[in-house]
């Protein structure tokens, strides 16, 4: 959990970052989206040490992100899968991504790609308008009370 210095704040960014903004938090959700369900397959594919990992997912599965299902009963083991609320983090991940890949790519360009099943094509990262599916720019935007 992060440090609450903002306790009279009424912001969805914080509220997330309480959520998904501890370190190894959104590389553990990265990984289950992949198809790493198994505790010693995120262990080895982030790095992450095993105390650790055990804090982020047990924070992940009480904050309703991951669900554990059990895969072996001696000694109980489980894998880890997306909720709802955990898929809907799709775009977030697929925005930062796309982020880190404009900015922080290797010479050879980006280690992912993530692809369209249907045809092949690449997730494209765009900000839609609900009401007239326009593109929207920084420019097109503006924050209002809800």
């Amino acid at each position: 959990m992060l440090d609450r210095d903002y306790p009279d704040q009424v912001c969805s960014i914080a509220r997330a970052l309480e959520v998904i903004g501890q370190r190894w938090s959104l590389l553990v959700i990265r990984d289950v989206f992949l198809g790493r369900h198994r505790f010693d397959e995120l262990c080895a594919s982030t790095g992450i040490t095993r105390s650790v990992l055990t804090a982020r997912l047990a924070h992940l599965v009480a904050e309703g992100v991951l669900h554990r299902r059990p895969y072996q009963s001696r000694p109980q083991r489980f894998e880890y899968h997306l909720t709802d609320k955990g898929r809907a983090l799709l775009p977030v991940l697929a925005h930062l991504m796309a982020w880190g890949d404009r900015y922080y790519a290797d010479p050879d360009g980006p280690p992912l790609r993530l692809e369209h099943r249907g045809c092949g094509g690449h997730l494209q990262d765009r900000l839609r308008c609900d009401r007239c599916d326009d593109t929207l720019t920084p420019a097109d935007i503006r924050p209002r009370p809800a």
